[in-house]
């Protein structure tokens, strides 16, 4: 039998596998997409594509290689755009962030949580739409449903993320009600906040219902997903890439993820990795709502 890490690994999708769908049509080079690329982006040749670890269905990292949602969009985006993308892995949010603004790396296609506090810094060329829910043990031992139910149990969270932030003010609401604190932990990647609950180390992974459902699927029967269908402290939470702010790259990849969705490119991926229900119908440059306080 396969242990979870090896089918983590292995890429393995939603209980079968990449769900088989009707084939992409075959992607020019677009010219004008091209042109209007950084000049240091086209006398490159290439541009890099950081991300922050395993984020599935989205981006499964082994190695240095990535496979997923994003790295099947990111070979459409090279064949459209005419120019090679390489994809590299650093540990945690903030460091991605910081490598995106110093120009360390061009972009980070994520999706990545856009909020107006972070457009501040960056710009977000939103491809997804996001809801966060729990991870927690099959039969849900401890009952959390919702933030208000998460009181006086052990939460783990991606470090630096939004989930973070709204997990830790829910602990403070916990203690002004006269509750219990939460106890956050916080992880640089999903495998390890997953595991943490696995290993009864963490009573729920708080995080995206995307990636969740990928690790429910592929935990045996161990793991199930709760606050479905409940706010959680998000309101429209898009998701997508990461440029400098007032990056001329934003546009054009702006642009260039439209031009999937009007060929049916991006629909077809999506869907091959179950994540019809994520696709947003227009994408956008910073789309974000606001975390809440």
């Amino acid at each position: 039998m396969k242990t979870f890490a090896s089918l983590l690994l292995a890429g393995t999708v939603l209980a079968t596998g990449a769900v088989a769908q009707d084939a992409a049509p075959e992607i020019k080079m677009d010219q004008a997409l091209h042109d209007r690329l950084p000049e240091a982006v086209k006398t490159a040749g290439k541009m890099i594509s950081v991300n922050n670890g395993s984020f599935p269905p989205y981006e499964i990292v082994e190695g240095d290689h990535m496979t997923g949602a994003s790295a099947d969009l990111t070979d459409a985006l090279e064949k459209l755009l005419g120019v090679e993308i390489e994809h590299e892995t650093v540990g945690g949010l903030p460091a991605l962030l910081t490598g995106v603004n110093s120009g360390r790396y061009q972009f980070a296609f994520g999706p990545i949580g856009d909020f107006k506090s972070r457009e501040e810094a960056n710009d977000f060329v939103d491809w997804v739409q996001e809801f966060v829910v729990f991870a927690v043990k099959t039969g849900n031992p401890k009952g959390i449903v919702s933030l208000d139910t998460a009181c006086g149990t052990r939460i783990s969270v991606m470090a630096g993320g939004s989930a973070e932030r709204v997990i830790k003010a829910q602990s403070d609401k916990c203690v002004a009600d006269g509750k219990d604190a939460v106890t956050v932990q916080s992880y640089t990647d999903q495998p390890s906040s997953v595991l943490a609950v696995r290993s009864n180390r963490a009573d729920a992974f708080f995080s995206s219902q995307a990636p969740l459902t990928y690790f429910v699927a592929q935990a045996n029967g161990q793991l199930e997903l709760t606050g479905v269908g409940e706010k959680n402290g998000f309101d429209n939470l898009y998701q997508g890439a990461v440029v400098p702010k007032g990056s001329e790259l934003g546009p054009v990849l702006l642009d260039a993820v439209k031009e999937l969705q009007a060929n049916g490119t991006y629909a077809v991926i999506m869907k091959k990795w179950g994540l019809e229900n994520n696709m947003l119908a227009e994408p956008g440059i910073n789309l974000g709502g606001v975390i809440p306080k």
